[in-house]
C-alpha cells in the first residue's frame, strides 16, 4: 500500500512529534547525571533506563508547532530582549540601593493577541526572564498574562509596561509565530 503525501507543515509537525520524546530522555539524563554530581558508565546505563521508563510512562502531550523562525526578526527579536535585559537590570539595581522608600509594585493584565497554547507559554517566559517583571497568572481561555512589576510610578509607568509587553508579543510573532498568529497580529495593529 503506498503511502500518502503528507503536506509540508503536518509534516513538519509529525517530525517535531516524533522528535519529542528522545530530547525528552536526552534531558531527562543529563538531569540524572547532574544529581549524582559525576559521570560514569553505570550512572549513565541507570540514567538513561530511568529516562526512558519516565517517556514511557509519562508521555507528554502533542504540542502542535506551526511556526518556523525567521532569520532578521529573530535577530530582531533577540537584540531587544538583550537591551531590554540590560536596561531593567540596571533599573532594578538602582532600587535596590534605594534607601528612602520601597519599590513602587503593580499587577497589570495584558491581553494578547496570540491564542496558540506555545506562543502565549513562550511570551509568558521571555517577559518572566527580564528583570523586575514576572508572570503571576495565565488566563490561557482569554489569553490574558498578569504581570507583576517593579518600579511603576504611575499610570503611564503602567500603559509603557503592557505597550512593552505586547511588542515583545508582536517581535516574537514576527520570529516564530504561526500564520494564524502574524494574521491576528496583522488584524490587531490595523485596528489599532
Amino acid at each position: 500500500m503506498p503511502r500518502r503525501a503528507i503536506p509540508g507543515r503536518r509534516r513538519r509537525a509529525a517530525a517535531g512529534s516524533r522528535l519529542l520524546p528522545p530530547l525528552t530522555a536526552g534531558w531527562l539524563l543529563v538531569l540524572w547525571l547532574l544529581l549524582w554530581g559525576k559521570v560514569s558508565p553505570g550512572l549513565v546505563a541507570s540514567g538513561l533506563v530511568v529516562a526512558l521508563v519516565a517517556t514511557a510512562l509519562f508521555p507528554l502531550p502533542e504540542i502542535p508547532v506551526e511556526g518556523r523562525p525567521r532569520p532578521l526578526p529573530t535577530l530582531v527579536f533577540l537584540a531587544r530582549l538583550a537591551w531590554a535585559i540590560a536596561r531593567a537590570s540596571v533599573h532594578v539595581a538602582a532600587l535596590a540601593f534605594r534607601r528612602d522608600r520601597e519599590a513602587p509594585t503593580a499587577v497589570i493584565g495584558v491581553r494578547l493577541r496570540t491564542r496558540s497554547d506555545l506562543m502565549l507559554t513562550l511570551v509568558a517566559e521571555v517577559l518572566s526572564i527580564v528583570p523586575g517583571s514576572i508572570v503571576v497568572e495565565i488566563d490561557r481561555r482569554d489569553a490574558v498574562l498578569y504581570l507583576h512589576l517593579i518600579g511603576v510610578r504611575d499610570r503611564a509607568d503602567v500603559e509603557r509596561e503592557r505597550a512593552s509587553a505586547l511588542a515583545t508579543e508582536a517581535r516574537m510573532i514576527r520570529a516564530f509565530g504561526s500564520p494564524a498568529d502574524r494574521e491576528a497580529l496583522d488584524r490587531a495593529e490595523a485596528g489599532a
